[in-house]
């Protein structure tokens, strides 16, 4: 519920601050007073496209039991604030957020009905009416509805992925062709790891072969003065060790180069190039080998998924043609549910509507494919006529008879009314009043409203007023409600019949 609004520079509002009762709030005063101005301050804090011109708006409301913001962390108490300076801000608990996910996470919270307003009555919405209605009185109900829908949402999910195989059948085939045309591709050259570093080396040894080969021919000729060389040393009686090592070491050396000679020579370096050209290849078209392969493993992997590709669809189709006939059956047995409540309903909103001066209501059911409400289209006739022949004030006369008939027993959120009870006659009024009065029971409502019988029943009458230009708004004492009740009733200068039924309206003690 809203607990507090506190307002600074609204139009002709310097400051505001109001603390509300949570169950029927009734505004009233004179035209043009401000009482819109505050309704739509009010709901541009949950989001609503409604304009909100207030320098600081700031709503204190109880946190919602399911009201759930990523990112943002809550307390039971929110604070919903809008600052507006070169442009309009929003935060909550003093974390900026946009309008848009304030409606999201507030609209099914906050409910707001005008005489404008002829939204509500799409099939959905009054399969959920028709469904609230049965759980309220069958709780066994809600399971069913419940099974029903999680799996007709595994439905429609393994649907899907049929339909994208049926979608996919007319291109499989050339995938299947060029997947397996890229794996032969890199098979037949079997690139290794390594490989082309490798044959560079040898591509690059092979280039001096020639070249190696007549230096190690004449550097072989050291070896013919090692043994005059070992003499000078014996001779100056000096060590030769390091000499002797020097030599072996060259040796060894030599042999190594002999052999690396001999295997090159065993090399074709028109096959190295061929080589090396295809490696080529693979490096400029999948980046290096060892990606080559990594593409490889995961087109034989893709490859496998499309093999098993008709085994898959196989037994989707089975699924699917089982699952349908379970679902339909637990579609009809919904739809029989709705059809017998919906008598039920009809009974009792007759009471309603009958007050209200309105035909009586009656549901009209067409079966319709498979969805994930089960069968049922659900529309609404007034005695043959649609809604459509109702004005936006009967309209919503009907609305609030459907709503005070499904409304739940605990608080569901806030529901605003704007003139939801203008142009009616006496006994429409107290009709209608009644029914809002049922609504706060499990709504906080907000009712701007000029007559009588809606302002009486208020738990808390708020009377916005203008002086001097200056919009004031405040809570009425019961003494305050009987004069502004008189004024509803016979104008600014009430008589004493006026003044009397008020106080009748009231049960306040007559004078």
């Amino acid at each position: 519920m809203i607990q507090r609004l506190y307002i600074q520079n609204l139009l002709s509002f310097d400051e505001v601050e109001l603390e509300f009762d949570n169950s029927l709030v009734v505004l009233s005063g004179p035209s043009g007073a401000g009482k819109s101005v505050l309704i739509s301050a009010i709901l541009s804090s949950f989001g609503y496209s409604a304009s909100s011109n207030a320098s600081l708006c700031e709503l204190n409301i109880s946190k919602p039991p399911k009201l759930q913001l990523q990112a943002y962390e809550l307390d039971d108490e929110v604070v919903i604030k809008s600052i507006k300076k070169d442009k309009l801000r929003y935060f909550i608990d003093a974390q900026s957020i946009s309008k848009k996910l304030l409606f999201e996470a507030f609209g099914d919270y906050v409910k707001y009905l005008s005489v404008r307003d002829t939204r509500g009555f799409e099939s959905d919405d009054l399969i959920d009416m028709i469904d609230s209605f049965i759980i309220s009185n069958d709780k066994s109900y809600k399971k069913l509805l419940k099974e029903y829908k999680k799996r007709f949402a595994t439905y429609r999910q393994k649907a899907s992925e049929l339909q994208a195989i049926k979608e996919s059948e007319a291109t499989i085939k050339e995938k299947i062709e060029f997947i397996r045309y890229e794996i032969d591709k890199i098979t037949s050259i079997d690139p290794k790891i390594g490989e082309d570093e490798e044959l560079l080396e040898i591509k690059s040894q092979l280039s001096k072969i020639d070249k190696i080969k007549d230096a190690i021919q004449k550097a072989s000729g050291i070896f013919e003065y090692e043994g005059y060389i070992q003499e000078v040393y014996r001779l100056l009686d000096k060590d030769m060790s390091y000499f002797d090592d020097a030599l072996n070491q060259l040796r060894v050396d030599f042999d190594d180069t002999d052999m690396l000679i001999a295997s090159l020579e065993d090399r074709d370096i028109e096959e190295i190039l061929d080589r090396l050209s295809k490696l080529t290849d693979i490096k400029n078209r999948y980046g290096s080998i060892k990606e080559a392969l990594e593409y490889k493993e995961q087109k034989l992997q893709e490859l496998s998924k499309y093999t098993h590709i008709e085994q898959d669809k196989s037994m989707l189709e089975s699924y699917l043609a089982m699952e349908y006939s379970e679902l339909y059956i637990l579609a009809q047995k919904l739809s029989s549910y709705r059809k017998k409540a919906s008598l039920d309903m009809q009974k009792i909103l007759k009471e309603y509507l009958s007050k209200l001066k309105i035909a009586d209501l009656i549901f009209v059911f067409d079966e319709i494919a498979l969805n994930q409400s089960g069968i049922d289209r659900v529309d609404v006739s007034l005695e043959g006529s649609s809604m459509q022949t109702l004005s936006g004030g009967e309209f919503n006369r009907v609305r609030l008879a459907l709503m005070a008939l499904s409304s739940p027993q605990n608080h569901k959120g806030v529901l605003i009314l704007d003139e939801i009870d203008a142009n009616v006659s006496g006994d429409e009024s107290i009709a209608i009043a009644n029914l809002i009065e049922k609504l706060s029971t499990s709504y906080q409502v907000f009712a701007i409203s000029h007559q009588p019988h809606l302002a009486a029943k208020a738990t808390q009458h708020i009377l916005v007023t203008k002086q001097d230009n200056k919009s004031i708004a405040k809570v009425l004492n019961k003494t305050q409600r009987v004069e502004e009740i008189s004024r509803i009733i016979a104008g600014e200068n009430p008589t004493n019949e006026a003044v009397e039924f008020a106080k009748k309206l009231l049960e306040f003690p007559a004078s």
